[in-house]
């Protein structure tokens, strides 16, 4: 009986250390599965910013891409601009051109930056009379008219200034 007896004692040691050595490892496997599913939450939120970041990455690509493809051929085609070189170039619509574009140039940094340009009724950029002190409607060619003809209208405009 007293063998009986030292044996069942053993055996509720072993039972109850087997018990405290699974809540151990239960609570183990919660700590663990816990961890996995921060895990996978942050993976999950880390690839929906990746896409997120990635469709606009392509939206800039594509807007990049198709601006890139606009400008190639016109920067390629004028990047050695000489009308003596080039038979397709009128070298007077060039000329009517950049006077167009300086009076574009002058709009944007004399009219719309409080005279930025204007130095004494004189241009600061190209050393000349302001456009705008001799014929103050010559800007408003360049909204009025862009259709093309602009550069007809300023050279005249601009030709009409210039002394000769």
């Amino acid at each position: 009986m007293r063998r009986c007896g030292a044996l069942q004692g053993r055996c509720t040691e072993q039972a109850i250390t087997q018990d405290h050595e699974i809540e151990r490892l239960r609570a183990e496997l919660m700590r663990s599965r816990a961890r996995v599913i921060v895990r996978d939450s942050l993976l999950a939120w880390e690839r929906e910013e990746r896409q997120r970041l990635q469709r606009t990455l392509n939206s800039w690509a594509i807007y990049g891409g198709a601006t890139a493809a606009r400008a190639a051929p016109v920067g390629r085609a004028h990047s050695h601009v000489d009308a003596d070189e080039d038979p397709d170039v009128d070298p007077a619509l060039l000329e009517h051109s950049l006077h167009a574009a300086d009076l574009v140039i002058c709009q944007t940094g004399c009219v719309s930056q409080d005279s930025f340009w204007r130095v004494e009724d004189h241009c600061k950029r190209t050393g000349k009379a302001c456009v705008l002190v001799e014929q103050p409607d010559a800007l408003r060619i360049v909204r009025v008219h862009p259709s093309g003809k602009t550069e007809q209208l300023a050279a005249t405009s601009w030709d009409e200034k210039e002394p000769s």
